[in-house]
């Protein structure tokens, strides 16, 4: 499979990999990752996130993990991001940086010092 067809991705699930991809997460965790990472830009409501887990799991992109603190909730769900995840986020993460790396060379985005 070419990593590059399943791109671009939608914001909230690029948003969702790049959470799990500092390590394994429960849902309400992903949300306040997310929510403070954008300075409050993007806040996901559970419906966009739990259906946006719902697809990752599907895809293969996340898994589902049994491991939790122990005194932790018990309804709590925690996902880790999957190698073929890793793979999909780094690709989105390179694509958007050639299309930043043109917005520079236009003069849209300031060029660094």
């Amino acid at each position: 499979m070419e990593i590059e067809s399943l791109l671009p991705l939608p914001a909230p699930v690029f948003h969702i990999l790049i959470a799990l991809a500092e390590g394994d997460r429960h849902g309400y965790a992903i949300m306040q990752d997310i929510a403070t990472r954008t300075d409050g830009k993007l806040r996901l409501g559970p419906g966009t996130l739990y259906g946006s887990i719902k697809k990752l799991l599907e895809q293969g992109w996340i898994e589902e993990i049994t491991r939790r603190p122990a005194d932790d909730d018990e309804r709590r769900r925690y996902y880790r991001l999957t190698r073929l995840g890793r793979r999909v986020a780094e690709a989105e993460a390179s694509r958007l940086a050639d299309i930043l790396k043109q917005a520079r060379a236009n003069g849209l985005v300031p060029q660094r010092s």
